[in-house]
């Protein structure tokens, strides 16, 4: 019988795609300093930080700057990022993200975010979700980045759970890799091919209900 009874969401790629946004940002700063930025570079971003991404986006360009050139450089791509997540609404929720949130909620299980962004709050908020989390842990909590388990043994803590009472719901291999240290179950979302660790894996949580976690 599993002992699960609380259930921690990865935020971009699982409840939202915001990926579209942060591509859209990256490459207008990577332009503005001369060089291109792909789809495939963004994927190589997933799960890491704002700080991280941008020093593998001016590797990749082959631009040096000072720290605090970097500092500004990481503050305009979010306030570009912000501008466009303040369009969001909540027909941008992916399939099947309120309904099981609902039922998990129902069904007695706990909730929380863990995620790296550090507009988490705003986001959720924008599509209508927050109030179905009892937890929010993002980046403006957390000073380690995932692949370090620090960002879901908080949402653990939070919760007042143990971390092997939790199932983590995340689309980056960093945050399978994330859950696993902390020592909790993980459930993929994407591909198996991808995400070799996770305990499961599906395509998004229109895939997953109550049975789901009874079976972990």
């Amino acid at each position: 019988m599993s002992h699960i009874k609380a259930c921690i969401f990865d935020l971009d790629g699982v409840i939202v795609d915001t990926a579209v946004y942060h591509f859209k940002a990256w490459k207008r700063l990577a332009n503005e300093l001369g060089f291109d930025f792909t789809e495939e570079d963004n994927e190589k971003l997933k799960g890491i930080s704002r700080t991280q991404s941008l020093e593998l986006i001016l590797g990749w360009g082959g631009v040096s700057k000072t720290d605090e050139h970097k500092l500004e450089l990481a503050t305009l791509k979010n306030k570009w990022y912000v501008e466009m997540i303040d369009e969001m609404h909540p027909e941008e929720i992916l399939p099947g993200t309120r309904e099981f949130l609902e039922s998990v909620r129902d069904a007695g299980y706990k909730t929380a975010l863990g995620s790296a962004s550090k507009n988490s709050v705003k986001i959720l908020e924008k599509v209508n979700l927050i109030n179905l989390f009892d937890v929010i842990v993002d980046g403006n909590e957390v000073t380690a980045s995932k692949p370090d388990p620090q960002v879901f043994l908080e949402g653990a803590r939070g919760l007042n759970v143990n971390p092997d009472e939790c199932v983590v719901f995340e689309d980056a291999i960093a945050g399978v890799e994330a859950a696993l240290a902390a020592g909790m179950k993980v459930v993929g979302i994407g591909s198996a091919e991808t995400l070799t660790g996770a305990d499961l894996v599906v395509s998004g949580l229109d895939k997953v209900n109550l049975e789901t976690l009874k079976g972990l």
